[in-house]
């Protein structure tokens, strides 16, 4: 399955969706420059955390090109997820 990846300072996850769109998950990011990563984490109050491994290709939009999307689980279960590397990135 395609996905779109899509930041916006919103009150809920909802608030981001387009006609007909689904979302699987959501959290907070925050820009690392020193590392050129987004750093994505924590969960959406409305879809929860994100569900990667319902995808295949990520839709990233192409102002972030060149910045790696890693996912930091919160608790000391999961391993962070390097999105960059598991997922195919594809820019829009």
């Amino acid at each position: 399955m395609d996905g779109f990846f899509r930041l916006g300072m919103v009150n809920q996850h909802k608030d981001l969706l387009k006609l007909c769109d689904q979302c699987i998950g959501g959290g907070y990011y925050h820009f690392d420059y020193t590392s050129n990563r987004i750093i994505l984490n924590r969960s959406s109050c409305d879809f929860g955390k994100p569900k990667w491994h319902l995808l295949d290709v990520l839709k990233v939009p192409s102002v972030y090109r060149g910045l790696r999307l890693v996912y930091m689980y919160d608790d000391n279960f999961h391993d962070d997820f390097n999105v960059s590397e598991e997922l195919r990135i594809v820019p829009m």
